[in-house]
């Protein structure tokens, strides 16, 4: 029911395609040293001409669909994955061509605004997508157990990857790719580990997953774009396990934002929601956990937050239709998606 792109292999072609923001003068020495470290993964490389776009997009709304269009149906590109997220993908949703899109599946990899194009693509067409690294992101060591995206671009269907909680992360803001263009590892300063909300006690759920970033794709309910429930009635019986993350909105922003999703029917079907560690920030009597507890802590399912995904690294790769199985009990936090 859920069909996945073809694996990579040594040789295949990865596009980077600009369909948020684009990578200004200051930052091109770090998409060099991205870009060869895809090459030398054993990838070729083929990018798009907004590339060095700059402003709130890396071009008009219109030549983003075409750059994105152009490499996801060219034969030889078998991922793309942008360099990083931005703020207004959400006018392309309405220029694409979903049948082309799905005739001959590529892999879209990618996080923050990217997840406003991953989502549509697997609720209306059934394909899957990875929400994992950007571009920018492909040159930092991705710490076990967790497997970055171009490891599970090459993944066979049927595999089964495995991943968990980290036992650290990221406390600070991001690097300076300016400054430091050839940065490889993040300092993880922090205990990881991922908190239940809802109860007590140990987890173990099965669903389709699903998610993205809270501030984009949280205006997708209620739109063709964000039909949760025919994905369920089409794609994913089993039910679903969601996950979201937020990038920066504060704690009442969180609250306002999760019980919009609520009231749109996108939990109607989970087994399980995961809400990804934040720098957002708390309020004085009101904090993360107290916005995703109040919004979702009484639907009867598990509610897992602090999970590795989104905008504070490390990052779980996250395949959106994916099979997954989430395990948290006291002693280990356990993602497993079956890529079937």
């Amino acid at each position: 029911m859920i069909r996945y792109p073809r694996p990579l292999v040594d040789g295949d072609v990865v596009g980077v395609a600009s369909p948020s923001a684009g990578v200004e003068a200051q930052h091109q020495a770090r998409l060099a040293v991205a870009l060869d470290r895809v090459r030398g993964l054993g990838f070729g490389v083929r990018t798009g001409p907004l590339l060095s776009g700059s402003g709130v997009a890396s071009g008009s709304a219109e030549a983003r669909a075409a750059e994105l269009m152009a490499l996801m149906t060219d034969p030889q590109v078998r991922a793309v994955v942008p360099p990083w997220g931005g703020e207004i993908a959400i006018d392309l949703l309405h220029r694409l061509d979903w049948d082309s899109l799905a005739a001959d599946p590529t892999w879209l990899v990618g996080y923050s605004d990217i997840s406003t194009l991953l989502l549509p693509l697997t609720l209306r067409t059934g394909v899957a997508t990875l929400h994992g690294q950007n571009l920018m992101d492909t040159p930092y060591r991705v710490p076990a157990p967790m497997a970055p995206w171009h490891e599970v671009v090459r993944a066979a269907p049927g595999s089964v990857i495995t991943q968990g909680a980290s036992e650290e992360y990221r406390s600070a803001g991001f690097d300076d790719f300016a400054a430091h263009p050839d940065v490889d590892e993040y300092p993880m300063d922090a205990p990881g580990g991922w908190t239940r909300l809802d109860s007590s006690g140990e987890v173990e759920a099965v669903g389709r997953l699903i998610g993205g970033c809270l501030e984009t794709v949280s205006h997708l309910a209620g739109t063709p774009f964000g039909d949760v429930d025919r994905f369920v009635r089409e794609h994913a019986p089993e039910g679903l396990i969601v996950y979201l993350e937020s990038a920066e909105s504060d704690a009442a922003d969180v609250t306002r934002r999760l019980f919009g999703l609520r009231y749109a029917g996108w939990f109607a079907h989970a087994r399980a929601v995961l809400i990804g560690r934040t720098r957002g920030r708390d309020l004085a009597d009101w904090s993360q956990h107290d916005a995703a507890r109040h919004a979702l802590g009484d639907l009867g399912i598990p509610v897992l937050a602090d999970v590795d995904c989104g905008h504070v690294p490390p990052h779980l790769s996250l395949v959106n239709g994916a099979l997954a199985t989430v395990t948290h009990t006291p002693e280990r936090s356990i993602l497993r998606q079956a890529l079937r």
